[in-house]
C-alpha cells in the first residue's frame, strides 16, 4: 500500500515568535533550531508550541522575537532520555516558514491559525472519563507513521461525543482527527515537598472518523 506521509500528518500554525532559536541538533551537516510560537486561541488565551526548523528554511531571514510566521510542517515526538527517566517529547517540525506582513494577516487565507489532521493507530486504550461538572473527556495515543519505519506517537484529547464515541474504541482502530494543537501547564510532584511545573502538548480533536483500510 502506498503510504502519502504528508497526509498521514499536516498542520498549519499562525503565530508570533516569543524567543530566540536554539540550537537542537545536525544530521548530515544541516542544523536544526528550536524556538517557541504563540498561537492565538479564539478564547482570547493562547498556546506556546514548540517549533523545529531547519537552518536553511530561515537563510534569507534571520528569526526575531514579535515575528509574525505562518508554519506549514508536521506534528512530531521522539523519547529524551534524562536522568534514567524516559519521556516523550513533542515539537511541531516546519517545513516551510512565511513571514508575515499586517496585509498578510488581514487576508483570509492566512486566518487558519492552527489546524492539523492526523491518520494514525490507537496504540493504547483511549482512558474515557466525566469531569464533577459532567464533562465528558477521551485520552487517545495515536501512532502516526512516519518515512523509513518510525512513527511519531501523539497525544490528543476529545470532548464530548467524540469522547463517547473514542471510548469505545480498541487498540488498533485506524482514525483519521482534526483539531488544533494545544499546550497546557500541570504540576509533577519529584519529591516528598517538591513539585515542578511541566508544559504538555496535544491535540485537542474537532473532529474523528474511522478509517476503511484496502484490503
Amino acid at each position: 500500500m502506498n503510504t502519502n506521509y504528508l497526509e498521514n500528518n499536516h498542520l498549519v500554525l499562525v503565530g508570533k515568535v516569543t524567543s530566540d532559536k536554539k540550537f537542537s541538533h545536525e544530521i548530515y551537516g544541516e542544523s536544526f533550531y528550536i524556538f517557541d510560537l504563540e498561537v492565538a486561541r479564539l478564547s482570547g488565551n493562547s498556546d506556546i508550541i514548540p517549533i523545529t526548523i531547519s537552518e536553511r528554511l530561515i537563510l534569507e531571514k534571520e528569526l526575531e522575537i514579535g515575528d509574525k510566521v505562518a508554519i506549514e510542517g508536521q506534528f512530531r515526538s521522539y523519547n529524551s532520555y534524562e536522568n534514567e527517566k524516559n519521556r516523550l517529547i513533542l515539537t511541531v517540525f516546519a517545513k516551510d516558514i512565511k513571514y508575515l506582513s499586517e496585509e498578510d494577516e488581514e487576508n483570509s487565507s492566512e486566518k487558519v491559525s492552527n489546524e492539523v489532521t492526523l491518520i494514525g493507530y490507537i496504540c493504547k486504550k483511549p482512558i474515557y472519563r466525566q469531569t464533577p461538572f459532567g464533562r465528558e473527556i477521551a485520552d487517545i495515543l495515536l501512532a502516526v507513521n512516519r518515512a523509513y519505519n518510525k512513527s511519531d506517537y501523539i497525544p490528543t484529547i476529545a470532548w464530548g461525543r467524540n469522547a463517547r464515541f473514542a471510548g469505545g474504541l480498541e487498540v488498533g482502530a485506524h482514525l483519521q482527527v482534526s483539531g488544533r494543537v494545544q499546550s497546557r501547564e500541570y504540576t509533577k510532584k519529584i519529591g516528598e515537598e517538591e513539585v515542578e511545573r511541566r508544559v504538555a502538548y496535544e491535540v485537542s480533536v474537532s473532529k474523528i472518523d474511522l478509517v476503511e483500510d484496502e484490503e
